[in-house]
């Protein structure tokens, strides 16, 4: 499933989609319409609202959401709004779940942190766009990614069904959540960087560790939570209240 075995019937589910640049004009993406067709095929009350709207409509329930599911470019913004008891994802992970194998790709992010400057990185998107100013496959994440590692590294953008076969001389692959793959492609794809020995992960995983509340962000699926060491679990939390009171992307 995609989200309904999360919840249960009446609960309520806050989805947050900024509608910014990159926010197709009239109507919604398609991981922001499943959530909310799977929601209510479980009986579900999803909430639909803006990033800057968020705290108002948190203010106006008389109970608190069962789940928050948020766009991952703003992950520390709604952490910053979003109490500690409540359970809050992201689109893409709960798409790399879905379509992918979200153990491989949470223990992709273990290379992150042994990326050094000259490094290789592939950004692989599954649907075919214009990029937008401030894209987040080519200019967000890269420039997260330099920022985090502390020097430049060298980028490669793929999109559509276009998915090189040799593999070999990228340290990590940052994938989409692959909404529009179905699930044997995404896993071929996750399979083909195994067999090449490279780290593969998804785009809201990177983003949340990135950001610093990586833990919040597998906190609905607690079979994972642990996948990157306790150590580094209990320091990544601890981070992640520290980071709350940021509101800077």
């Amino acid at each position: 499933p995609y989200v309904k075995d999360l919840i249960k019937p009446g609960d309520t589910v806050i989805l947050v989609t900024p509608i910014d640049l990159g926010a197709p004009k009239g109507r919604l993406i398609m991981p922001q319409v499943k959530a909310i067709r799977e929601i209510l095929d479980a009986d579900g009350i999803p909430i639909i609202c803006k990033e800057r709207e968020l705290l108002q409509a948190l203010n106006k329930l008389k109970e608190k959401p069962a789940l928050v599911i948020t766009d991952s470019q703003v992950f520390n913004l709604i952490a910053a709004d979003v109490p500690e008891e409540i359970p809050m994802t992201s689109f893409s992970i709960l798409s790399a779940r879905q379509k992918g194998n979200l153990r491989i790709l949470i223990e992709g992010l273990r290379m992150m942190d042994r990326l050094k400057p000259g490094d290789e990185v592939l950004i692989a998107e599954s649907c075919t766009h214009h990029p937008m100013e401030d894209d987040i496959a080519r200019v967000k994440i890269p420039r997260w990614l330099e920022n985090h590692c502390g020097g430049n590294l060298k980028f490669k953008s793929v999109q559509g069904t276009e998915f090189p076969e040799d593999l070999t001389k990228y340290k990590l692959v940052v994938h989409c959540g692959g909404c529009i793959l179905n699930r044997r492609e995404m896993n071929h794809r996750i399979d083909r960087a195994a067999e090449n020995s490279v780290s593969i992960t998804n785009f809201g995983l990177i983003i949340s560790n990135l950001k610093k509340v990586f833990p919040r962000a597998i906190l609905p699926f607690g079979e994972y939570r642990n996948l990157l060491g306790q150590n580094n679990y209990n320091k990544s939390l601890e981070m992640t209240i520290h980071m709350s009171k940021l509101t800077e992307i």
